[in-house]
């Protein structure tokens, strides 16, 4: 992945190398990966495991970076108690545990080390497949009983077979190319990989879960946990696999519906699972998942390699010397080169190119190509490149791990052959003082979304494709792509009403009287995937998207 960076402020780091850089490490970071930090003259390196709200208070004064793992807490108020702060590192991917927005305001660069891990991860979700297919823990177990039935513990073999990969990121690439070398048929599935990609790699792209699981004998998860992927294999999902089928999971623990697998594999609905990562770690004693032999568990092993945790302590090290030499943090995850007072001027637009780049993101149902902005009316030179990330970064959360921030969208764009670009057209098109457009290239085609302010600096999404329409860029949608003609409104509000869904607002917009229209309904409740199905089969229906801001 190419390297992303922050550049410190100019005035902060215009006297690097005059004074030694503290260094405060309050996690466990492999040491040896952490030399580079021990023997550098210019760094001063200190070591306070897990201390105490008061001696942290203390460690901090002076501390000009801050390295951690996931057990320190590094919120708002412990980054104001540190006034010479200016670098938080975390050791691994997830930062869930730093305040990156207080950070950003401060200046203070975050950085993580997110491809050390990766293939740990992958061996790992390798080892429990091989695991899977041969009954090697249960036959272990049984051989250490007394035990000695080869015939209870026959295996299937991988060659031949069909893998089907849930999300082809750095891990699921991995994994995909040696089911590859094992001889084994891919199948992939990534909104974010176009088919030219998905060739190059190889596989064979497919558009949906069903048919993701419904071709392969094998399926293993590498998506990030989200609203979206929530319960991504449940009761009707696993009923889409084939008999016999088998399913592993290193990614996130909230993918699986832990009951619903859990009877599937007692039922002999699927053969077995493999499981490193719970929605509930440690896993809890009255788990659906202990106590059935066909489902292997481990607690949380995917990075767990010496290797791994050396690498992860290197690359972090890395970061802080070229910080303190040259004032650059490679992978930084917050915008990059900006203070509080530019943050300030962009104001409200920053969140509103945000949130327009999720509500297109959410529409999208094939492999992504191109994310474009259009900046149409008043906007400045220097406002174009902040909105343009903040838009990419909406674009790719929706799908992608938490970890995708102002710097890391455009890396993570890049990784995966996606294409950016941003336009510029002085134009007041619709009155609007200033338009952002935000397109996608997929697939299938183009689709665009529009932002303005109206009225006294209310955000709105003015535009979905060529349509103009007026919605409050919040709360819960369903977005109808539809055809202008009599009663559409009313059968969708009967269906609605009917299914006990609430519709809180309505916003209608049309090419042309009888042509392609629009409806974007804000609704109170959840819809079920049910009645979003019911929707698609109403007369004049030709696209239902369920979207959440």
């Amino acid at each position: 992945m190419p390297r992303t960076h922050f550049t410190a402020p100019r005035e902060i780091w215009s006297n690097i190398r005059v004074e030694k850089l503290k260094v405060l490490v309050t996690d466990a970071i492999d040491r040896e990966g952490l030399k580079a930090l021990e023997d550098d003259p210019g760094i001063d390196l200190r070591y306070e495991m897990a201390p105490t709200p008061e001696k942290l208070e203390k460690f901090l004064k002076g501390v000009g970076a801050w390295l951690v793992r996931s057990e320190t807490k590094v919120t708002k108020d412990w980054i104001g108690k540190a006034p010479d702060l200016r670098l938080i590192g975390r050791a691994g991917v997830g930062v869930d545990n730093i305040d990156i927005e207080a950070a950003t305001l401060r200046g203070i660069a975050v950085v993580n080390a997110p491809a050390a891990n990766t293939i740990a991860a992958c061996e790992h979700t390798f080892g429990l497949m091989i695991s899977l297919s041969r009954n090697i823990p249960q036959a272990d177990a049984d051989v250490k009983a007394g035990q000695w039935k080869r015939a209870k513990w026959m295996g299937a073999e991988l060659q031949g077979k069909t893998l089907g990969v849930a999300g082809l990121g750095r891990i699921g690439r991995e994994v995909a190319k040696r089911a590859i070398a094992f001889g084994m048929k891919v199948v992939a599935m990534d909104p974010f990989v176009s088919t030219e990609q998905a060739k190059e790699l190889g596989v064979t792209p497919v558009a949906s879960l069903e048919e993701l699981v419904e071709a392969a004998d094998f399926v293993t998860l590498h998506v990030p946990g989200s609203e979206k992927t929530k319960h991504l294999i449940n009761k009707e999902s696993l009923d889409w696999f084939k008999k016999g089928a088998r399913l592993v999971n290193c990614a996130r623990g909230e993918l699986i519906d832990d009951a619903a697998l859990a009877e599937a594999v007692k039922s002999g609905r699927i053969a077995g699972a493999a499981l490193d990562v719970f929605s509930k770690e440690p896993l809890p004693e009255d788990s659906p998942l202990r106590g059935i032999p066909q489902i292997i568990l481990t607690p949380h092993l995917g990075a767990s390699t010496t290797e791994a945790q050396s690498k992860v302590a290197s690359e972090l090290a890395a970061s802080v010397l070229a910080f303190h030499d040259k004032g650059i943090a490679f992978n930084a995850l917050n915008l990059p080169g900006f203070d509080a007072d530019t943050l300030k001027t962009l104001g409200a637009w920053l969140e509103l190119s945000e949130t327009l780049g999720r509500f297109l993101g959410q529409m999208l149902d094939s492999g992504l190509k191109e994310v474009s902005c259009v900046f149409e009316g008043e906007f400045k030179g220097s406002q174009r490149r902040p909105l343009s990330v903040a838009a990419l970064k909406g674009v790719l959360s929706t799908m992608l791990a938490q970890g995708v921030t102002y710097v890391s969208a455009p890396a993570l764009a890049a990784d995966r052959g996606i294409k950016t670009s941003d336009s510029v057209d002085p134009s007041m098109r619709g009155g609007y003082r200033q338009l952002l457009i935000v397109k996608a290239l997929t697939d299938k085609g183009e689709m665009s979304v529009g932002g303005a302010f109206i009225g006294a600096g209310e955000p709105r999404i003015v535009r979905c494709g060529e349509m103009g329409i007026e919605v409050r860029p919040e709360g819960k949608m369903i977005v109808l792509s539809n055809k202008d003609k009599p009663g559409m409104i009313g059968r969708v509000g009967v269906l609605l009403g009917e299914s006990r869904i609430n519709i809180a607002d309505m916003r209608v917009g049309r090419r042309t009287p009888k042509g392609e229209a629009v409806m974007v309904l804000t609704v109170d409740e959840e819809v079920p995937p049910a009645v979003r199905a019911k929707l698609e089969k109403l007369d004049g229906i030709t696209g239902v998207r369920w979207v959440k801001l």
